[in-house]
């Protein structure tokens, strides 16, 4: 025991850790200056401070202890734990300031562009690429790092190479499961790179309305019209057919279809629904027109087709339109509404 306490690395490693904490918040001090005082107009600078000041701090102090480690000239008794639990550290850190990296990198990018713009084609293409490599390069950083730690230890690393070698069965299922998560990986980062489907995009999928809120490496989360939640395997966006209504722009056309009598004025009908488009700002004044697209046995079906900026917009729009001309038959043509005719004859009423 005295052997252990007579040694001056009970003074020195303290001090090494003192030091480098004092280089890591000195470090933090230089870039809050230096960065404020050339991106003076980015807000986002002090949100990128913040976040990186908690890996500086994790990582420096250890990092001055692991490089005066040698010179301390432990105990074996004490370098045998106290090494390790250095090095986990430092693996840990690094991990943790790779994880956050790129969480810098993302609010960097995306500071640039607003999902909440009209025509956000280019923000919903980066902001879709920039999360799922985001979530593949964490996926890796996390692998590596738990592979490191392990690696550290020569007894797990034994056992673990015994039990691959030893259990070949328990391989196979695990290369087989493995088989499917490369293959969910890969897609996910093909989908990055083709973008069949982007953040934000109004999709048809499996019967339902609703906006991309999420793309992961394995699934993927569709934002239904009434608050509820799809969650969609990310291969299928690969192997089966859906429909994306924003592809190559958020403009869509909206349709109103109305059954009236044959004695309808169309063309009256006509001037009232671009009257009622005129009237509201939903309408983007790029299309609008009015046809008789079907005359069936009692009714003829008016067509009123509209343009909208957005799927959003587009809904609502065709509920206008729809109360609007129905209002307007009522009060101005309500003899133009489906009728049931029936027809009799005079000679069995006179016989009545």
């Amino acid at each position: 025991m005295n052997e252990i306490f007579s040694n001056s690395a009970w003074l020195t490693a303290p001090a090494a850790l003192i030091l480098g904490l004092a280089a890591a918040l000195l470090l933090l001090l230089l870039l809050k200056r230096r960065l404020l005082r050339r991106f003076e107009s980015l807000r986002l600078v002090p949100d990128l401070l913040g976040k990186a000041r908690a890996p500086i701090l994790a990582f420096l102090p250890v990092f001055f202890l692991r490089m005066i480690l040698p010179a301390l000239k432990l105990p074996p008794a004490v370098g045998e734990i106290v090494e390790p639990l250095v090095n986990i550290w430092l693996i840990l850190a690094l991990a943790f300031g790779a994880v956050r990296g790129t969480g810098l990198v993302r609010e960097a990018v995306m500071s640039r562009y607003r999902l909440d713009d009209k025509d956000n084609l280019k923000a919903r293409a980066v902001y879709t690429q920039i999360r799922v490599i985001e979530r593949i390069v964490i996926f890796v950083v996390v692998v590596v790092a738990v592979a490191a730690v392990l690696m550290s230890f020569d007894r797990v690393r034994q056992l673990g190479v015994s039990i691959l070698a030893s259990a070949g069965i328990v391989g196979l299922v695990v290369g087989l499961a493995a088989q499917k998560t490369i293959g969910s990986v890969l897609a996910g980062l093909q989908i990055a790179i083709t973008q069949p489907i982007r953040i934000d995009d109004v999709l048809i999928v499996e019967g339902e309305w609703g906006k991309v809120e999420e793309i992961t490496l394995t699934y993927v989360v569709v934002a239904i019209w009434d608050q509820r939640r799809l969650v969609v395997p990310v291969t299928y966006f690969l192997e089966k057919p859906f429909q994306n209504w924003t592809r190559r722009t958020s403009e869509l056309l909206g349709t109103v279809f109305i059954h009236t009598d044959y004695t309808v004025p169309v063309e009256e009908i006509r001037k009232e629904l671009l009257r009622i488009l005129e009237g509201t700002e939903l309408w983007d004044r790029r299309v609008a027109g009015l046809v008789v697209t079907e005359a069936g046995e009692r009714t003829v079906q008016l067509r009123g087709l509209m343009s909208a900026p957005d799927s959003g917009t587009a809904w609502d729009l065709r509920c206008l339109v729809r109360e609007k001309l129905l209002e307007y038959f009522q009060q101005n043509h309500p003899d133009s509404l489906p009728r049931f005719r029936v027809e009799l004859d005079r000679d069995m009423i006179s016989r009545d």
